[in-house]
């Protein structure tokens, strides 16, 4: 059996022949990383794997991939919840195009300069720039936002593809996992980032919650009473920039969207703005674990199980409301 501790800030394994030294845990935002995933997360789901049997629940990578799931399901359906409102669903699948030109950019520096550039974080640059652009399209141009969209998607795409081809393929293996997804890469260092991501978009939401719901429900009122409506879709589609990126690597590209949509469309039935968006965050969550899990026992994509096991709860879920509704009828 396997176990976790801390000793003077060295993390240890017990194995079968003793205490074997894997890991120095320091300060700074590395150690408070570390000392999280191992120390206070990896211990918890290592117990739970021994007390439930299930071995899955023990294996670091997994246990990497389930807690990037829920931090996607969680930041996925908070911010596509006033998405969904705005009938602004599509710019999740945008900025996914426009944060793998980003990833391309990337790479594409990477190999020929011989740099050591984060991926995901060009990424993140990238599309945060893009969500400014569309909405800038918008405000200041009088474009329609499904054109600003297309442009912005169509010219993200072809960016990347451009890059990819200029290294005759050399980085389209690295590009793969970022196109459709996959648990083996998501690393330490990047659940640490969406870890981050997250507390940053919760608390951003949390403290602009009501000017950001007057403005998607009423922007002329929100404007007269003085909220600058300006900023906050600024802020709506940068956070949803942020989203994007963060869920990337789990989901992938193509199917990143779904987590701004799916969740959020299965909880539609439920009455009250704030009941609504933790449905949705249930949802999530449910779609999340289920499609990680499937994944791992079935050798299948992540993102696009995910998906798929997102879209069977909206349809059990609109089923069931629906029979319940004939019955009282």
């Amino acid at each position: 059996m396997t176990g976790v501790t801390s000793v003077t800030g060295t993390r240890l394994v017990a194995k079968a022949d003793g205490w074997t030294e894997i890991a120095q845990v320091g300060g700074g935002p590395t150690g408070v990383r570390d000392w999280l995933l191992d120390d206070a997360y990896g211990v918890a789901m290592d117990r739970l794997a021994d007390l439930s049997g299930i071995d899955v629940l023990g294996s670091p990578f997994m246990q990497r991939a389930y807690l990037a799931a829920v931090c996607v399901a969680v930041i996925g359906p908070l911010v596509g919840t006033f998405l969904v409102h705005r009938e602004m669903g599509l710019i999740g699948d945008t900025l996914a195009h426009a944060a793998f030109a980003g990833v391309a950019v990337g790479l594409f520096l990477n190999a020929t300069l011989s740099l050591s550039l984060s991926p995901l974080l060009v990424a993140l640059v990238v599309a945060v720039v893009a969500a400014v652009l569309v909405q800038a399209l918008v405000e200041r141009t009088g474009m329609y936002a499904d054109t600003s969209l297309a442009i912005v998607l169509t010219g993200g795409f072809a960016l990347g593809s451009v890059l990819i081809t200029a290294t005759d393929g050399g980085i389209a293996v690295g590009i793969n996992a970022y196109l459709f997804g996959s648990l083996a890469t998501v690393s330490r260092a990047s659940v640490g980032v969406l870890l981050a991501l997250t507390a940053l978009v919760a608390l951003v939401v949390a403290v602009t919650y009501r000017p950001l719901l007057y403005a998607t429900f009423d922007e002329t009122a929100a404007r007269a009473a003085g909220i600058d409506v300006g900023l906050y879709n600024y802020l709506l589609v940068v956070l949803t920039a942020v989203v994007v990126v963060g869920a990337m690597q789990i989901m992938g590209v193509i199917l990143v969207a779904a987590m701004l949509v799916v969740p959020v469309a299965t909880a539609t039935s439920v009455s009250g703005f704030k009941r609504s968006v933790a449905a949705a965050v249930v949802a999530g969550q449910i779609a999340t674990v289920s499609g990680v899990t499937l994944s791992y026992f079935f050798g299948v994509a992540a993102g696009g199980t995910i998906v798929l096991v997102a879209i069977g709860c909206y349809v059990a879920t609109k089923v069931g409301v629906r029979s319940w509704q004939l019955r009282r009828a």
